[in-house]
């Protein structure tokens, strides 16, 4: 292969992969896909990864949405059976658009060393075979922890967000998140948490569902008991031997 594009998302595993990816690959273009309601610190993260790559990272955005609370004011839309609108319209469509532009042969995404992941490649691999992927965590046997590890041998910062025990580094109030990040972000992110529950209000729909007496029911963010769920625990640092899939849906809108 000659020209890749690395995925870059500011998550420790994307920045690893796309390290790993640099070594491997003669031509390699590393791509950031900005939406506003990333935590401030990923830009400072985004920078210092720039540095230890020795290349500069293209950021872009989509043309129509700021950030996923534009997205479900604008489309009514917040999630459901066939996945998060906003995912769709902020980074998928982006990603298409580039796909569709640019002369490539393959792309890297940071798909760790772990069982879930591993099957989530497969199951990208095969509904994306399009695609041309290739997964160099999984290739080099590394996991999450041991990707924190490495960036920390490397000297660089992990983003705030892991350091306030979430286990990735998306938007804040993502939507696809449970319960008990729901209180965490009501506890860390008061604001954006109000901002949510609000507008599940105006548009009759909400990130959490849960099941009573044999059916689905909806759970407002203004009604979720502040205990439910467990909190969220850091990914510690493992230096080992180195120091949601996809939906039809997607596809159709394309």
């Amino acid at each position: 292969m000659d020209t890749i594009i690395s995925w870059f998302s500011t998550g420790v595993t994307s920045a690893v992969a796309t390290k790993i990816a640099l070594e491997q690959y003669s031509n390699v273009r590393i791509i950031y896909i900005d939406i506003a309601t990333q935590h401030p610190d990923s830009l400072r993260f985004l920078k210092d990864c720039q540095d230890w790559f020795g290349q500069d990272i293209e950021i872009h955005r989509s043309e129509k949405y700021t950030d996923h609370f534009d997205v479900i004011e604008k489309t009514r839309y917040i999630n459901g059976a066939y996945g998060a609108r906003c995912s769709l319209e902020l980074k998928k469509k982006v990603r298409y658009k580039i796909e569709d532009e640019s002369e490539w042969d393959g792309q890297g995404f940071g798909f760790d060393f772990s069982k879930h992941e591993i099957e989530r490649a497969e199951r990208f691999k095969k509904e994306y075979p399009d695609s041309k992927p290739v997964f160099p965590l999984i290739d080099a046997k590394l996991n999450k922890g041991e990707c924190h590890g490495i960036l920390l041998n490397a000297g660089i910062k992990q983003p705030k967000m892991y350091d306030l025990g979430y286990p990735n580094n998306n938007c804040v109030g993502c939507v696809k998140g449970g319960a008990g990040y729901w209180n965490a972000i009501r506890r860390d992110f008061p604001i954006t948490f109000e901002r949510m529950a609000k507008l599940e209000r105006e548009i009759n729909h909400t990130c959490l569902k849960e099941t009573k007496d044999g059916e689905t029911v909806k759970v407002y963010l203004d009604e979720l008991d502040p205990n439910k769920g467990n909190y969220l625990k850091p990914i510690l640092p493992d230096c080992g031997m180195f120091c949601q899939t996809e939906f039809d849906y997607l596809n159709t809108q394309r």
